[in-house]
């Protein structure tokens, strides 16, 4: 049975994933949404990057798996790509779900596509927090209003020292068995970090003609791409 650990995005918490994780255990293997400090029940927890890195860690140690997929979506693509190196044999395979990817050194606001001082000049006016987008900011998703209205309603602002404190990397991304899911609707190339990264006979590319968040718009072909994408990687 594969250990499916699934992280999300900013904002968000592990009820992002209920509907895949259902997809998931009713394929017969073990789904463990987390989420990270800072967020949803967690927020009143300190958190940095590296904290999040710990996170996942610790959800693989507890759960004692030895056949895991780290699935990262959006901004925790980072964290996620941190900690499959820190897991050692027991990563199966990390999937990044239309996400970032770490850069050692780097982080989430030096490549913001603002700049990072803007970036960070959002932060400070909003006490070090990320805010979350408003309704009308996830139209052109692949969204239902009641799919909106979950994620507005459940969203939490995003602690800003996870963005802004440098990723910790010891070896090449590009070495490690990964997928990235693109999804159509909010860009239909990756990024040119990612785009090299597919260069490696170890990474494979999956499109989802959908939009940023497929957890929410397309649950069940999600969960299909992982069981597809990890059957006998």
């Amino acid at each position: 049975m594969t250990a499916f650990v699934l992280v999300s995005g900013a904002w968000l918490g592990a009820w992002a994933w209920e509907d895949v994780a259902a997809e998931l255990r009713e394929a017969g293997h073990g789904a463990y949404p987390v989420t990270l400090s800072g967020l949803a029940e967690k927020r009143d927890l300190p958190a940095g990057q590296q904290t999040h890195v710990a996170d996942i860690v610790a959800e693989v140690e507890r759960l004692g798996a030895e056949d895991v997929v780290l699935v990262g979506h959006s901004y925790s693509g980072i964290p996620v790509g941190q900690a499959a190196e820190r897991i050692g044999d027991r990563l199966r395979r990390v999937v990044f779900v239309d996400s970032a990817v770490p850069e050692h050194g780097a982080s989430m606001a030096s490549a913001w596509w603002q700049g990072q001082s803007a970036f960070e000049s959002a932060l400070a006016e909003n006490d070090g927090y990320w805010i979350p987008l408003t309704a009308p900011e996830f139209a052109g998703q692949d969204l239902t209003d009641d799919q909106i209205a979950r994620i507005v309603a459940g969203a939490t602002p995003h602690p800003g020292a996870t963005t802004t404190e440098p990723a910790v990397l010891t070896g090449s991304l590009a070495d490690l068995p990964a997928t990235y899911v693109k999804c159509l609707m909010d860009g239909e190339e990756p990024s040119p970090d990612v785009a090299e990264l597919l260069k490696s006979d170890r990474w494979r590319l999956v499109e989802m003609d959908t939009g940023h968040w497929p957890m929410f718009s397309r649950p069940r072909e999600l969960a299909g791409i992982l069981l597809t994408e990890t059957a006998g990687a």
